[in-house]
């Protein structure tokens, strides 16, 4: 046994495959602990939110705040409030003043700027341009000045005996606070999804689950197929042909297509996270049948089983003495590939509407669904659906592995 497990973690597959997949299992053990809380709470009244670091704006007027003056603080500042629209219109007029394109970087904000203040001249009249046009760089270049030039915000409060508003502080541009000076900073390495729920609390909850599905999926495929495939290749004559024909008529009707089907009849309220997971379970043992079968043909008839038999064991003692030992790697082969079968067959389901009820857990597929539905890809909000595609790729990716290093070390067909 010892000599088995040194040669599964000399291979590399293996072992590349068996850190990357403990490491999320880590994460999804650890990372609740640090950050508890329910992965479905709804913390943002805004959906998408970027990833980053918020804090309040409430508190942080009331922090005490440091005077820093940046040389470049102005000049950032103003590129952050520049739109697209405004960029437009300002390289609409460069250009039209006979400024050379390849001189004009939109994308950098600085740049066009100070390319503005140089060429502008609220007195030109540009060929072709109306009245109503010029206008309206006017006005576009007075609040760029404006904005270059901006004065100290008053904050205020109602008095509740005059009504009227008292000034409690002035804010200048040049004021600061330090973000641990804040009491309510919230981190959001991955921002919110179409809930305004934080991505990566639920990735890791949808992670959690969908590993979860894999397990239970793979492992009552798993039993089912082994089951099947010992009696079967074991005992021959017309239970083989009765199991076959059964696992054949499994075989005629696509297993998505069965699964779809098997789904849709339960209905929405009662689909669990669990049930889901029975329900691909017990529509993935066939190729595993098939295969467990065929090994056990080739040994049934070996002297060790033969001899067992004339000693007089019984049916259940040979069959795991004498048979599943030889087999026990292929087994656990299955078993990953089953694992990683489930995973996928429960984000197709989800991402066709079939998944577990929504209302009770998150997983994988069902992230995915919210995201397309929500529109995700095309606002941009990639944090809503690429480190879902990202995790489900990795888990697939380290379960493959492993069952690649495994199959190295145990066909000899395949060893170096």
């Amino acid at each position: 046994m010892k000599n088995t497990i040194r040669q599964v973690f000399h291979s590399p597959k293996f072992v590349l495959g068996f850190v990357i997949f403990a490491i999320m299992l880590l994460t999804v053990i650890i990372y609740p602990i640090i950050s508890p809380g329910d992965p479905l709470q709804m913390i943002s009244k805004g959906s998408f939110l970027k990833p980053g670091i918020y804090f309040s704006v409430y508190d942080s007027i009331n922090t005490n705040s440091k005077t820093i003056d940046l040389p470049d603080a102005n000049a950032k500042r103003l590129t952050n409030k520049l739109s697209d629209t405004d960029k437009v219109s300002m390289v609409q007029w460069l250009t039209a003043v006979g400024v050379p394109t390849e001189d004009i970087d939109m994308q950098d904000g600085n740049s066009l700027i100070k390319l503005w203040q140089e060429k502008y001249d609220p007195a030109a009249k540009p060929e072709g341009m109306t009245m109503a046009q010029r206008n309206f760089y006017k006005r576009l270049d007075k609040s760029l000045g404006n904005a270059l030039n901006e004065q100290p915000l008053v904050v205020s409060v109602q008095n509740q005996e005059t009504q009227s508003l008292d000034e409690i502080k002035k804010i200048s541009d040049t004021d600061y606070v330090n973000l641990k000076d804040v009491p309510n900073v919230k981190v959001l390495p991955l921002g919110t999804d179409n809930f305004g729920d934080d991505v990566l609390k639920k990735l890791v909850s949808a992670t959690k689950t969908s590993l979860l599905i894999g397990l239970i999926a793979g492992t009552i495929a798993t039993l089912i197929g082994l089951t099947l495939g010992l009696l079967a290749g074991y005992l021959g004559g017309f239970i083989d042909d009765f199991i076959m024909f059964i696992t054949n008529l499994f075989t005629v009707i696509p297993s998505f297509v069965l699964l779809i089907l098997i789904s849709y009849s339960i209905g929405q309220d009662k689909r669990g996270a669990s049930t889901v997971a029975i329900v691909i379970g017990i529509t993935s043992w066939v190729w595993t049948t098939r295969s467990v079968r065929s090994q056990v043909i080739s040994l049934r008839n070996r002297d060790h089983v033969n001899l067992s038999k004339l000693s007089g064991h019984s049916l259940t003692s040979i069959i795991i003495k004498d048979i599943l030992p030889y087999i026990a790697s292929y087994v656990v082969m299955a078993f990953i590939l089953q694992i990683s079968t489930a995973i996928l067959a429960e984000a197709s389901l989800s991402m066709i509407g079939l998944g577990p009820k929504t209302a009770d857990v998150s997983t994988l597929g069902l992230m995915m669904d919210w995201a397309m539905s929500y529109s995700a890809h095309l606002n941009g909000a990639w944090w809503a659906y690429f480190p879902v595609i990202l995790v489900i790729a990795l888990i697939s990716f380290s379960l493959n592995l492993m069952n690649t290093g495994l199959d190295q070390v145990f066909n000899p067909t395949l060893r170096d």
